[in-house]
């Protein structure tokens, strides 16, 4: 079926043919592809192949939104890993947010993934908890652009559907009880001050998974949406030397 929206500017997937190692990044919770797409270009320069799905539902409008599930989400981010399995023989895994959710769920669920690297990933939101409860309310206020740096906006909806929070805290759920499952090396970065996803997130993720290889940096000069913020530069470095770590192994 196709969109009566039509995708946001900023907002399209992006594809960048490299060699046979690549690169899924996933954008998060009503966001869009422009939060992961200066990661995603740096990645292409450094020669990798490199894939940035929109999730479905994201990118368009938030009514949209509203009508998807956490399943659609999850077979936009494998219509992506296919894709780059399609081209590629090595395969790393990164994600935003809700990006890292899903990067977290393909590390559960395809041993093949050779590492990821979750960038503030959600797993639980004490202050979504609520919304389970709530009747008669379709949107809430939005939660994007949580950022540090000065004139920098995500591109993100202006209203969160209910619905959604209601899908993503049953995703989550599922996938902190799965993180036992991931035994590939990691790369988790989390911003010490985060307005969306509390950054105990992140520990929870580096005690429970069982990967041999697992590190843990701190970024204190990002908030939320650190891959649009003040430690965008860090990312990028420290994920290309963790890739080549990796791939050299």
């Amino acid at each position: 079926m196709t969109s009566k929206y039509p995708i946001l500017e900023g907002a399209e997937p992006f594809y960048f043919e490299g060699s046979n190692v690549g690169i899924l990044a996933s954008h998060g919770f009503t966001g869009s592809t422009q939060s992961m797409w200066p990661l995603g270009e740096a990645y292409a320069k450094a020669g990798y192949t490199v894939c940035g799905p929109r999730l479905k539902g994201h990118g368009t409008h938030y009514e949209e939104m509203e009508q998807t599930t956490y399943q659609d989400w999850v077979s936009s981010i494998e219509e992506g890993f296919q894709w780059l399995k399609d081209r590629c023989d090595t395969i790393f895994v990164t994600g935003l947010s809700m990006g890292g959710t899903l990067t977290l769920y393909l590390a559960e669920k395809y041993p093949e993934i050779r590492a990821i690297i979750p960038i503030n990933a959600a797993l639980d939101i004490p202050e979504m908890a609520p919304v389970r409860q709530l009747e008669g309310v379709r949107f809430l206020d939005a939660i994007g652009s949580d950022i540090k740096k000065a004139d920098v906006t995500e591109l993100a909806y202006e209203k969160t559907p209910v619905q959604s929070i209601k899908e993503i805290l049953t995703f989550m759920e599922q996938v902190k009880a799965d993180l036992h499952k991931i035994t590939c090396p990691a790369l988790i970065f989390v911003s010490e001050e985060d307005h969306v996803v509390p950054p105990n997130n992140s520990q929870i993720i580096y005690d429970a998974i069982r990967s041999s290889v697992k590190v843990l940096h701190h970024m204190k000069e990002s908030y939320h949406v650190a891959t649009l913020d003040n430690d965008q530069a860090f990312i990028i470095e420290e994920t290309l030397n963790f890739i080549k770590k990796i791939s050299e192994k």
